[in-house]
């Protein structure tokens, strides 16, 4: 049986790493609206990247992954006391909320474009998304159904890379929108756009594939077993990812090859596809984070309590966050000698960031410690005030 400490180290390291993520995940957000090439580079691009700017990128492929397994996790352990149709309706009814808010406040939070002329559908969208698939999953399957349908899900769908439909179809747009896109551009009749940025099942199933893993969390599960679990767990994944990965084959659409310098190569290799989430690029940022997990079940000091503070809190920093970086964004953009007209280009996406503003990668870092820092105070007083309150709507945050 658990004792309360363990209990409460077992969950601390949930939060843990969700919090380092979530820290991390920040990062990239304030490179696309502060970094000179955030709105028009492409940091994977390896003829004109720079390896600074490359790993900038790359190690935030770690957060979307993360969040969607440890959803599916903490949704298996919020679950343990509830009928299959309770948690089924509370995993439908949260992630029909989230789409909702992807809609309405997270395109405003990315765009400040009052007419909503083009709607965003990128990380809440296939979170919520996900978290309906996994719903309707627990509703008719056991935990380790559940689990073998999230791997089918990962391990599959990158067969559907193969498959070539008419352009323009219908089938074609939702096979993109569900499956395959790697971003799907709608035009709507009233002139404005809808943007998929996000698919779902594949995401579906790795947030199926954390509720599977939360078997090893029951309360009759063993700590010593599951630590070894997780460790041999991660460390075949990561293990499989470098073997499959050198091999080229099924697995990822986007090959690696030999570039003019050893470090390119390097990046090429490592350069696996997010949209939508591959298989290599599941198994690389997957295989490590089960490992973290692992070692951080007891870890109690400094730099854990601080990631806990914000991984307590997603939802609410994930919003936050956003709206932050985009008022310092039209702050710096005046203040930087931008006019009104320029800042609000017909043809910007994102009103208030020129596509020639911004600063450079050291800078950029300064602004992300910064913005991490001042939303400490804010999250730790919301995960308490969540804490105290316990009502039904702060379950939705």
């Amino acid at each position: 049986m658990y004792t309360s400490t363990t209990l409460t180290n077992r969950i601390r390291s949930i939060d843990t790493v969700r919090g380092l993520i979530i820290i991390i995940m920040a990062l990239d957000h304030v490179r696309d609206y502060f970094h000179i090439a955030g709105a028009t580079g492409d940091p994977t691009n390896l003829a004109t990247t720079t390896p600074a700017l490359f790993f900038t990128r790359w190690i935030t492929h770690f957060c979307a992954p993360t969040f969607m397994m440890l959803s599916g996790l903490s949704a298996y352990l919020s679950g343990q006391n509830k009928t299959a149709a309770e948690k089924s309706s509370f995993l439908i009814k949260r992630g029909l909320w989230l789409i909702f808010a992807e809609m309405v406040i997270m395109t405003f939070g990315l765009t400040f474009d009052p007419t909503y002329s083009t709607l965003f559908f990128a990380v809440l969208w296939a979170l919520g998304g996900a978290m309906i698939v996994l719903g309707i999953a627990v509703r008719f399957g056991a935990p380790k159904t559940v689990l073998a349908l999230g791997l089918a899900l990962v391990l599959g769908h990158n067969l559907l890379d193969y498959v070539q439909l008419q352009e323009g179809t219908l089938a074609n747009i939702l096979l993109r929108i569900f499956f395959t896109g790697r971003g799907t551009f709608l035009p709507r009749g009233d002139g404005g756009a809808v943007i998929f940025l996000y698919v779902i099942f594949p995401w579906a199933g790795i947030m199926m594939s954390g509720y599977g893993l939360g078997m090893l969390y029951n309360s009759a599960a063993d700590p010593a077993k599951r630590k070894r679990t997780l460790i041999i767990t991660g460390l075949v994944l990561t293990v499989l990812f470098i073997v499959l990965r050198l091999l080229n084959g099924y697995g990822d659409p986007a090959k690696w090859s030999v570039q003019d310098t050893d470090i390119k190569t390097f990046m090429s290799f490592m350069n696996v596809t997010k949209y939508p989430p591959s298989l290599f690029f599941t198994f690389m940022t997957q295989g490590p984070i089960l490992i973290l997990l692992a070692f951080t079940e007891r870890t109690d000091n400094a730099f854990s309590r601080i990631c806990t503070v914000y991984g307590r809190v997603p939802f609410f920093f994930f919003i936050v966050h956003f709206y932050l970086i985009h008022i310092m964004t039209m702050i710096a953009v005046f203040l930087s000698g931008y006019t009104w007209e320029q800042a609000t280009d017909a043809r910007l996406f994102f009103k208030f960031r020129p596509d020639d503003f911004g600063y450079s990668l050291g800078q950029t870092y300064i602004i992300w410690i910064v913005i991490v820092i001042a939303l400490y105070w804010p999250c730790k007083w919301f995960g308490e005030y969540r804490a105290r309150k316990r009502t039904w709507w702060l379950s939705y945050l």
